[in-house]
């Protein structure tokens, strides 16, 4: 992936910006007027002199400095009374604060060319280079979470994804409460919605999601479900059994639901946020809101160990470009968009992926 030079703070144009300024919060969860709304690109914030990034990246943000001095970007609603916030609205240096644009000039501006739209299903996907960099951010120790809709069980892509879970290609798993509950479905009964393998209606299908919640909720969670063998098979028997963090959030038309969703949406954000802040990924499949509030949490790059900046990688699968350019129209601007069904994506991205090991002498597992 593309490295990202931090600025030359040595440069002249820089010689003279002030530090930072701050104003405590007035109240929990109040910030003060004038309080400076970050951004998910890379930030700097010049305190004592020093220009210093602040922790926990991601847009709409305040930048907080806390007791011991170290730099945070917390949501409003998490910052206390009494703690530092930065003030002001400029994002060039000129108040202490500088926003790191540069990195995304293009190049060849005002040249002609086929295909420069941000999305298009005309657009070529390039499963090779996709397949690359997840097997790269395995073989690191990265931790690419995937975002997923319920489509991606319906579609009959539940096989593939599940293969990712066992073999080391997701960190965590972020979805709603249909997913597990129609992988669950489908373990139990063989049917996602009612439907057959083959998308035929079954006789009593409709209540079999239902009745796969109901098993779950007697046995008192997803793990004890797959310890008590009602669960054998699956994305969430797999995430069990390898041990990969999920986390199920709920929503207003939820069956059930299931005892391991987060219904409290504050709750749910936080949960998201411990694996978001974490993430070196990003892998969005056909779900908008899911992938829009992931997006949100998420910073454009990644801080490796080092100090050294690079781009997180972030694919968005859909089969509606509306949902793709929404993504990047709310901000996550990185989002590489792929406009195809979950089913499509997964069957032949997994190929690619198979190939990938293949080609570097690692094991190909079936």
């Amino acid at each position: 992936m593309s490295s990202i030079p931090h600025p030359d703070f040595t440069a002249a144009r820089f010689s003279h910006c002030p530090d930072a300024r701050f104003q405590p919060a007035p109240a929990d969860g109040v910030l003060p007027e004038g309080f400076f709304t970050t951004t998910n690109l890379p930030t700097y914030v010049r305190v004592g002199g020093a220009w210093r990034m602040p922790r926990e990246p991601r847009m709409d943000g305040a930048l907080v400095l806390d007791a011991q001095g170290e730099l945070w970007i917390r949501e409003g609603r998490r910052v206390r009374a009494g703690e530092r916030v930065v003030v002001g609205f400029a994002e060039d240096g000129s108040e202490g604060v500088y926003v790191n644009t540069a990195y995304l000039a293009g190049e060849g501006e005002g040249e002609f060319k086929f295909m420069t739209s941000a999305v298009s299903r005309e657009k070529p996907i390039d499963y090779a280079h996709m397949a690359r960099v997840l097997v790269d951010e395995r073989e690191r120790g990265g931790y690419p979470i995937w975002v997923t809709g319920p489509a991606l069980v319906h579609s009959r892509a539940r096989a593939d994804m599940t293969w990712f879970v066992a073999h080391g290609f997701v960190g965590a798993l972020l979805a709603g409460n249909a997913v597990a509950v129609h992988d669950i479905e489908a373990s139990i009964f063989g049917t996602t919605l009612g439907m057959s393998g083959s998308g035929e209606a079954t006789s009593g299908g409709h209540g079999l999601h239902m009745r796969a919640i109901n098993k779950v909720r007697a046995a008192g969670s997803i793990a004890k479900a797959v310890d008590a063998g009602v669960i054998t098979n699956g994305i969430m028997h797999a995430c069990v059994v390898h041990g990969v963090p999920f986390v199920l959030t709920g929503s207003i038309r939820d069956d059930g639901p299931l005892p391991d969703v987060v219904t409290d949406n504050l709750e749910a954000q936080v949960a998201m946020r411990e694996h978001a802040v974490k993430a070196t990924m990003a892998v969005m499949i056909a779900t908008a809101l899911h992938a829009i509030a992931t997006g949100n949490m998420l910073p454009a790059f990644v801080t490796e160990q080092d100090g050294s900046l690079r781009e997180l990688p972030t694919i968005c699968v859909d089969s509606s470009e509306f949902v793709v350019s929404k993504l990047k129209d709310r901000g996550t601007h990185q989002a590489f968009g792929v406009v195809t069904n979950a089913q499509d994506f997964m069957h032949v991205l997994r190929l690619y992926v198979e190939r990938d090991l293949a080609a570097r002498g690692l094991p190909v597992p079936k």
